[in-house]
């Protein structure tokens, strides 16, 4: 996966809205969610809603179907992998793991 694709697409989940959006989508599974559930769920205005799914999907994360009159959303669950396994590509010095990184080199804070 190219360096850019990574950024554009961390990027467009970097949004509180947009984070919110992918995770139900991810939740909703292969039938995806219809843009106007997707904005009174999260209580957000339509218009916000669309710029919000184009800003995903420009970034490759979702796709969208039409059904009847409703644009049909569902994340791209290839993407969300090719962008995790960029992200873990380095993890565990290539030997799999349980994802938990442990920072044993790393000094803790102490909190005041």
């Amino acid at each position: 996966m190219e360096p850019a694709i990574v950024i554009k697409a961390l990027g467009a989940l970097a949004q509180e809205h947009r984070l919110a959006v992918f995770r139900l989508l991810v939740q909703a599974g292969d039938s995806g969610l219809a843009a106007g559930v997707l904005a009174e769920k999260l209580d957000v205005p339509a218009s916000s809603m669309s710029f919000h799914l184009a800003q995903l999907a420009n970034a490759g994360l979702v796709t969208q179907r039409r059904e009847s009159r409703s644009i049909i959303y569902s994340a791209d669950y290839a993407a969300m992998n090719r962008l995790m396994g960029y992200l873990m590509e380095n993890c565990c010095g290539g030997v799999a793991c349980d994802g938990e990184l442990e920072l044993q080199d790393h000094p803790k804070r102490e909190t005041a």
